[in-house]
């Protein structure tokens, strides 16, 4: 993760803490309950509640205590008469808050109010971001009709499927592809069955297995497939053997060792069979022919990134919005988003998937953001991690919010609150499970780094 990734992830996450924990503030303070502390990041070793507390900043405003904790990735506000982070069920009856401003003695609806507050402020915020967003930026997709010269292979897994360069992708288990930037989100998250292709003017039907799906997964590629283009170098690695030949941004790879590479997979093609050996790389610098040698690693590769910017050759199609459809696109996009990340979960469930291959923190969290100053990534990703935290926060576990309102619900229902003793049993289970998860995705990241 560079320093820009980081800065990227304190940001985004410190906007979602404060904002879903002022989710739960707000009408806390309007059912006149007490608040004692609202904190971003934890003042303790997180769950541990009395090991090293200490805040790096704090100020006591009114009865309510603000403050930055030193433990990062998280945030509280600490509510009289509720058990959480801060305060366990035992504590509950030392507090000397008058029991009408205790969040134990409130109404049922009004704690319900209080504990939705922070998903409802997820959801809102990721509205608002997409609205902006759409109202910038608008959107921009290459309609497949418009890659007359068919698609090029820039990954081995698409040769598995029974693609070939120069094929064009028609349909989804019958439904139309309308848009090349949505083809392979839409095989995966509805685990299409056949793909049906053009290839020399002839349609032909490929069968989409589980297995393939499960290995596409397992290979978390961004992209199996591109419109066919050449190899115009956009990144140049420091200390690899493309920038110690003298490569540089722009250059367009013509042929390797004389045989023409007219697209990126021809090139890629040729400088894995080079493995280890020494090639020569004809380009095209600023109108000018250049040959220039460089040594392949033995990893096959010599250290340069694509630019897969197809603009330039084919027509796409960009949808502007005014202020009003803006907002209403808005108002949608997190409901998709999350209805996608539901499907992502389910695939899970497919062979080959390892799920501890897939399970990341926060370092794979930083890894999302873009490693180069991109404000429009930026807020793109953080209201897509808005509407995540808003679906983990509402997951029925104990200590979650989700957790809470069930506990709520069962009270509404049954006229009165699920026993004490249960709620406690339950808040254990709840914190244990919500521990042991976060040790997982953390440590495999640790592992992933160690290991590779």
């Amino acid at each position: 993760m560079t320093l820009i990734q980081l800065f990227y992830l304190f940001l985004g996450l410190s906007i979602l803490i404060i904002l879903h924990e002022l989710g739960h503030f707000i009408p806390a303070k309007l059912f006149k309950t007490r608040v004692r502390k609202f904190y971003l990041f934890f003042d303790f070793l997180f769950p541990f509640s009395k090991i090293l507390p200490f805040s790096l900043f704090k100020k006591k405003i009114g009865d309510t205590e603000y403050g930055l904790g030193w433990f990062p990735f998280g945030g509280y506000v600490d509510i009289a008469g509720m058990v959480d982070e801060t305060t366990s069920a035992e504590e509950l009856d030392k507090d000397d808050t008058p029991k009408e401003n205790q969040f134990r003695f409130k109404p049922a609806w009004q704690r319900l109010i209080i504990m939705v507050g922070g998903v409802t402020v997820n959801m809102i915020l990721a509205m608002v971001i997409y609205a902006g967003l759409f109202w910038k930026y608008g959107e921009k997709y290459l309609p497949i009709k418009n890659m007359t010269q068919g698609i090029m292979v820039i990954d081995s897994i698409a040769y598995d499927l029974g693609l070939q360069n120069g094929d064009k992708l028609v349909a989804l288990d019958g439904k139309p592809i309308e848009y090349f930037e949505t083809f392979q989100k839409d095989l995966l998250l509805n685990q299409a069955t056949t793909l049906e292709i053009e290839r020399d003017g002839i349609k032909k039907d490929l069968t989409v297995s589980k297995e393939f799906l499960g290995s596409l997964i397992q290979k978390k590629k961004e992209l199996i497939v591109a419109p066919k283009l050449s190899f115009l170098i956009d990144t140049v690695l420091p200390d690899k053997p493309a920038s110690k030949a003298g490569l540089i941004k722009g250059d367009e790879i013509l042929a390797i060792n004389n045989i023409a590479t007219p697209l990126y997979s021809d090139a890629i093609k040729e400088i894995k069979a080079n493995e280890g050996k020494s090639i020569a790389v004809t380009i095209k610098r600023a109108e000018k022919i250049d040959s220039i040698k460089v040594e392949v690693g033995k990893d096959g590769k010599i250290g340069v990134g694509p630019n897969f910017d197809y603009s330039k050759i084919y027509q796409s199609e960009k949808v502007e919005y005014n202020f009003v459809a803006a907002v209403a696109k808005g108002f949608m996009e997190p409901f998709t988003k999350l209805n996608d990340y539901w499907k992502s979960l389910m695939l899970f469930s497919l062979p080959k998937v390892k799920v501890k291959d897939n399970l990341g923190g926060f370092y794979s969290m930083g890894k999302i953001y873009p490693n180069a100053w991109d404000w429009k990534a930026f807020w793109t990703i953080t209201a897509l991690i808005s509407v995540i935290l808003a679906f983990m926060n509402i997951l029925p576990i104990p200590m979650l919010d989700g957790g809470y309102i069930v506990f709520l619900f069962y009270e509404i229902i049954v006229g009165k609150p699920l026993p004490e003793k249960v709620q406690n049993v339950l808040q254990s289970i709840g914190l244990f499970i919500i521990l042991g998860l976060m040790l997982l995705a953390n440590g495999m990241d640790i592992i992933r780094g160690i290991f590779g």
